[in-house]
């Protein structure tokens, strides 16, 4: 009895996030071995989703991690590990922005999916969590099976070739380095450039539900793209220039065109009763 206390203490001690996500992907492998599912109650098909309304499938698509193998044992152990790293690290007290990055993860690999039909998406999902990962932690040093070391950003390109080297297919780790670095660049990279600014924006509304404690804390401070009333001349700048584009592709009608030559004057109609040619005389 006391060692599972000692087990759900250190269940709870998982971050939020990390432990929702894990448990559904665990849960969703548990409910296909014992045939309460199928896989193909899963995968990711956007005629279903679409016509039949069958919704589900945008999330199930990330959550099936194979059948109970050790491939599925590698992949589970990495989403935990570099899952709750981050949440715990990087996004500590940012529940809210490490859910965004979930957001912006799956959306990405599902509009990426629909053009080169994958059908199950969390082998993918892994690899992004391992690149961003990799790049909040450029100084970590890793060892691969005790062969050789290599820097933490050299992670996602060492499991590729590692797959590689197996037979595995390497377009789902491409896709997963795709999304990860295009999340890494719009959220940590280009604002942080002279004239960058912040395209990832967290919903104020998720920061309310999901980092009440922030709030609270009398010694927060705000980032200034997130202080109430705050609008830099970046974002007004942007706006005038939809607004100019906007406009500017509306039809006009009516006015004068200058280009055109000058209307012509309609002829005067003749009279019936007189002879219209020269051949109708007598």
């Amino acid at each position: 009895m006391a060692q599972f206390h000692s087990l759900w203490n250190n269940y709870l001690e998982i971050p939020p996030v990390t432990r929702a996500f894990t448990t559904a992907c665990v849960l969703t492998t548990v409910a296909v071995h014992m045939e309460l599912v199928t896989p193909y109650d899963l995968y990711f098909n956007p005629y279903l989703i679409v016509m039949q309304h069958q919704w589900w499938r945008l999330l199930t698509t990330f959550l099936f991690l194979g059948t109970i193998s050790f491939n599925f044992v590698f992949n589970i152990a990495f989403t935990h590990r570099y899952c709750r790293t981050l949440e715990e690290a990087s996004y500590r007290g940012k529940t809210a922005d490490f859910v965004m990055m979930f957001i912006f993860g799956g959306v990405s690999t599902v509009i990426i999916a629909y053009f080169i039909n994958m059908i199950f998406l969390g082998q993918a999902f892994t690899m992004m969590l391992i690149y961003v990962w990799s790049r909040h932690n450029p100084m970590v040093r890793m060892s691969f099976f005790g062969v050789f070391n290599f820097q933490a950003p050299l992670l996602p390109l060492v499991l590729l070739g590692f797959s590689f080297l197996l037979g595995n297919s390497v377009q789902t780790d491409l896709i997963g380095i795709v999304v990860g670095h295009s999340y890494y660049f719009l959220h940590d990279v280009f604002p942080n450039q002279p004239n960058g600014f912040r395209i990832l924006k967290t919903p104020q509304f998720m920061r309310r539900l999901l980092d009440p404690a922030q709030e609270d804390d009398p010694n927060y401070n705000p980032l200034p793209e997130d202080r109430p009333g705050s609008q830099t001349l970046k974002w007004k700048v942007v706006m005038m220039f939809l607004g100019c584009v906007i406009f500017a592709s509306l039809p006009l009608t009516g006015g004068f065109d200058w280009g055109a030559p000058p209307p012509q004057q309609p002829e005067p109609e003749q009279r019936r009763d007189e002879p219209e040619d020269e051949d109708q005389i007598m």
